[in-house]
């Protein structure tokens, strides 16, 4: 005869199983929230440079993209090596598209349908694993497009904001509070009483991944170059919560990881194919650090890339 289960043990399953439940339903909700998000915001254009040395080539990484939902337009020039996407994806997704060829390619360069405005970029690092890349250009004088990649996260809505510092000598410690220079109350995204630098959540799915592409009527790119950018342990409550933080955070939780907003290419603007200081190429760039140990073209601690 089998053991006899306990009331208790049986409760405390059916629970944790419906509570696993719940907590998928919810970031699926949020996810979904954010791609409907991101699917509203107009096409805008990256300009990367890829691997290719004959029309073979081009007929793959056209093949590669043409067609796929949130895709516009595509053109491809070999002799430049160079791709130029119309597309409401993020640049991360373009990329991963166009590198599902076996064939390297590296953002140069964003780009809207009016003039150049600006456009900045900043490089998340933090706890652990936590890295990503989030970019800023500026569409119009009223709309700011973020597009933006961010790993390692745990699962679930993290709270992003602008700080008003680019200082790093204490991590994220040292990036000072929200970007608010009309001294307004923490808000949403939406909200017209909240501080500049309020971005409210993006959604890690369940690989830790957070991809995500926003308008901001709020953000210029050029106020924003030269501070930080921060994402939280947490959710942002928006200033709706009960929280004695959530008028000043969104009671967010901690910084996990950060990085200075810098002015950064626009279409057409990076012509660079080696970087002259330490002779990194544009492709060898993609397996090395940004800067310090491995960097150097000369060391041998990080190989560089089989073209």
């Amino acid at each position: 005869m089998a053991a006899p289960v306990s009331s208790y043990g049986w409760f405390a399953s059916v629970s944790k199983k419906v509570g696993s439940l719940l907590f998928n339903s919810v970031c699926i909700a949020q996810t979904a929230r954010c791609s409907a998000k991101m699917d509203s915001v107009g096409p805008t254009k990256l300009e990367f440079a890829v691997q290719m040395t004959c029309e073979s080539c081009a007929v793959k990484v056209r093949a590669a993209l043409e067609g796929k939902q949130g895709v516009k337009s595509v053109s491809v020039d070999v002799g430049k090596e160079v791709v130029l996407v119309d597309s409401t994806l993020t640049a991360a997704e373009v990329q991963a598209l166009i590198e599902s060829t076996g064939r390297r390619a590296v953002l140069k360069g964003m780009g809207g349908s009016e003039q150049d405005l600006g456009s900045a970029v900043a490089m998340l690092a933090g706890v652990g694993k936590i890295q990503g890349v989030v970019r800023f250009l500026q569409l119009s004088e009223q709309r700011c497009l973020i597009d933006g990649t961010i790993d390692g996260l745990e699962p679930g809505p993290h709270g992003l904001h602008v700080h008003m510092l680019g200082d790093l000598t204490e991590d994220c410690l040292s990036c000072g509070e929200h970007y608010n220079p009309f001294g307004r109350q923490h808000g949403g995204p939406g909200d017209s009483e909240r501080h500049v630098g309020d971005l409210g959540n993006i959604v890690a799915g369940p690989d830790g991944r957070a991809s995500f592409r926003q308008e901001d009527s709020q953000i210029k790119v050029w106020d924003v170059i030269g501070r930080s950018l921060v994402v939280d342990a947490g959710e942002d409550d928006l200033g709706r919560g009960d929280h004695p933080l959530s008028k000043q955070t969104g009671n967010s939780g901690e910084r996990l990881a950060c990085g200075i907003i810098a002015r950064s290419a626009g279409l057409f603007q990076n012509p660079k194919q080696i970087c002259a200081c330490d002779g990194v190429t544009l492709w060898e760039e993609r397996d090395r650090p940004i800067a310090g140990t491995g960097r150097s073209k000369a060391s041998t601690e990080t190989p560089a890339a089989h073209l």
